[in-house]
């Protein structure tokens, strides 16, 4: 699957992966508001075999499927600082 990654700006490390075109239309409103202004960081093909710096990537696929959408946050210790 072809994944858009966004990262929010007003947020650090915090990041959406939606299916590329698809663009953050199955995003809930609520998290939209949460997440602030956004900015594509980048495109790349997905397999549930890719290996991701902090996420899994077959969790990933399933929750794209499942939710249209998937919520990359920092690390509980990068959080509460």
């Amino acid at each position: 699957m072809q994944c858009d990654v966004y990262k929010s700006l007003k947020k650090e490390n915090y990041y959406l992966y939606v299916e590329a075109g698809e663009g953050l239309e199955r995003v809930p409103e609520a998290l939209l508001q949460h997440f602030g202004e956004v900015e594509k960081a980048l495109t790349f093909e997905l397999t549930a075999e890719r290996k991701l710096a902090r996420e899994d990537a077959g969790q990933v696929l399933s929750n794209l499927e499942s939710q249209g959408y998937h919520l990359q946050m920092p690390p509980a210790e990068d959080r509460y600082r």
